[in-house]
């Protein structure tokens, strides 16, 4: 009898994304250019695919309509906020080229050119990248030759391109590792500060704004709660240079204006928005940083009035009190910090009361760990908040009245929620940065339908009393109720319970050494222990 034999089944192959495709073929220039350096060569070519699809769109267009004499007229361009590109700009010019041996000088050109006849590109685009890192050519053609088949306005209801850049900037993040990649916040964290703080209409601002993620993720809020993007404007600062332009770029493709200063300039020393009064403020400035200011430096700058001056040993109530000054009479700030600026002394403790007496500090929110691709610390979102008083608050069309919360601060303790993903990092999901925002809305809300319960290992909220009775501490776990489970446990209950199972585990032991003993004894084989 022949004994058929059923084929194996082959699961089909999982069909690579987009993103996944493009970080294979950008890997492959490893060696030849550091992973630091070429997040700037692939999406600054993205960048010029996506201008390029639009510019052929626009294109075909006006010869559409009749209109063939104006489409080498920048304006026509311009009036529909694309941007014109001369011919060696095109995409399709590249391409033709891209075997050639001269191609990363045409690209360099390339994106000189957009830039000189785009002002709103100003500084925005990478500069002589391409022939300063001497790639290899064939593996530059094989990246372009990928990013070649990406449609990037195929479908008008997908950010193919914010897409993709959003997730280069995650896994360059991850790939650079700790200690840089701070051009990236997790998408989670920048999620729930726009959800606690609700930037719908007026001036929102990131004084260390790295690649521009808040400012994307804030208009993805507005959009998704059906808001007016018109109604915001936007004003950040960046130091660093090529994350200055990662920023521009970042925005730019997404059609988003904003004030980024002329230059890159560090806040501190060269704050290029000195008067600016904001109604947002959203920001994950460097952790801890050492040496921001000279001793001698910055002693009688105006943002600190009325406080004490930061320490030049850390920087993080120099950010803070940064804050503060751009906040406008109801502005309300959302940022991220280490969680040592909870409970420091010195002049920290200083200013951390004044805070505290002054009814700025509205919500302090504990982070899980391993959030962030540059820290496995646990970190807290501050909430300060210049208007805690009862009012009325129109957001979106609708009334919200809000408590009078002056006298007190919310504590929420996040360090056992989220899910674990890509290289056991940790992330937020969406159903949990809703929770936390229902939770924080329904305390500063006077509704009767929105009632707000302190619950144990998860949020407190705090008298002005309690705090002083803690000296001015924010750290959560003085305030949120943790329950003491060893104070239910009968221990000689539970002594004699693990007895017995040690009993059962040793008998279970001893009979698999008899068995494995009478098993080698049949075989003509004794083993003696």
């Amino acid at each position: 009898m022949t004994k058929q034999v059923t084929p194996k089944q082959v699961k089909p192959k999982k069909e690579k994304s987009i993103e996944e495709t493009l970080w294979d073929s950008a890997n492959k220039l490893r060696g030849t250019v550091e992973s630091s350096e070429y997040k700037h060569v692939v999406l600054g070519l993205i960048f010029l695919k996506f201008a390029s699809d639009k510019f052929e769109e626009r294109r075909k267009e006006l010869i559409a309509d009749g209109k063939e004499k104006y489409i080498e007229m920048k304006e026509f361009y311009n009036m529909s906020n694309i941007f014109f590109l001369p011919e060696e700009s095109r995409w399709s010019f590249i391409i033709e080229n891209s075997k050639q041996s001269d191609i990363a000088l045409k690209i360099d050109t390339a994106l000189h050119t957009i830039e000189k006849n785009n002002p709103a590109l100003k500084g925005a685009l990478p500069d002589n990248y391409f022939s300063r890192l001497n790639m290899d050519v064939s593996k530059l053609a094989a990246l372009l030759d990928t990013i070649n088949n990406i449609d990037t306005i195929k479908d008008k209801q997908t950010d193919i391109v914010g897409r993709v850049y959003e997730y280069f900037l995650r896994k360059f993040a991850i790939a650079e590792g700790k200690g840089k990649g701070e051009f990236y916040t997790p998408k989670s964290i920048v999620n729930i500060i726009a959800e606690m703080i609700e930037p719908y209409k007026g001036i929102i601002y990131d004084p260390a704004c790295g690649s521009g993620g808040m400012f994307v993720q804030s208009m993805k809020f507005i959009e998704s709660h059906h808001g007016n993007k018109k109604e915001v404007s936007i004003y950040g600062q960046e130091y660093t240079a090529t994350t200055y332009k990662l920023a521009k770029m970042n925005l730019a493709i997404r059609g988003i204006n904003a004030n980024f200063g002329d230059i890159p300039a560090d806040t501190f020393g060269r704050d290029q928005h000195p008067d600016l009064k904001a109604d947002y403020i959203m920001a994950n400035p460097p952790f801890n940083q050492k040496d921001w200011r000279a001793a001698n430096e910055l002693i009688d700058d105006p943002r600190w009035r009325g406080y004490e001056v930061p320490p030049v040993s850390n920087a993080n109530y120099g950010w803070i009190l940064n804050m503060v000054s751009k906040l406008s009479d109801n502005g309300v700030a959302g940022f991220i910090l280490a969680n040592g600026a909870l409970s420091g002394g010195g002049e920290e403790y200083k200013i951390r009361r004044k805070l505290i007496e002054n009814k700025l500090v509205e919500a302090i929110v504990i982070i899980p760990r391993n959030t962030f691709y540059t820290t496995d610390i646990s970190v807290t979102l501050w909430i300060l908040n210049k208007n805690k008083k009862a009012r009325v608050v129109e957001i979106n069309g609708v009334q919200k009245n809000f408590r009078d919360r002056e006298e007190e601060i919310l504590f929420v303790d996040l360090r056992r929620w989220g899910s674990e993903y890509e290289k056991s990092f940790i992330e937020l999901l969406s159903d949990d940065i809703t929770k936390v925002a229902e939770n924080y809305h329904n305390w500063q809300q006077t509704s009767f339908e929105t009632k707000y319960n302190n619950v144990p290992e998860y949020c407190y909220s705090a008298n002005l009393d309690e705090i002083k009775r803690n000296d001015f501490s924010l750290v959560p776990s003085k305030y949120i109720e943790f329950e003491d489970r060893d104070s239910t446990i009968d221990f000689d209950t539970e002594m004699v319970r693990i007895q017995k199972e040690f009993k059962t585990i040793l008998a279970e032991e001893v009979e698999s050494q008899n068995q494995l003993r009478n098993a080698f004894k049949g075989l003509g084989y004794e083993i003696k222990l």
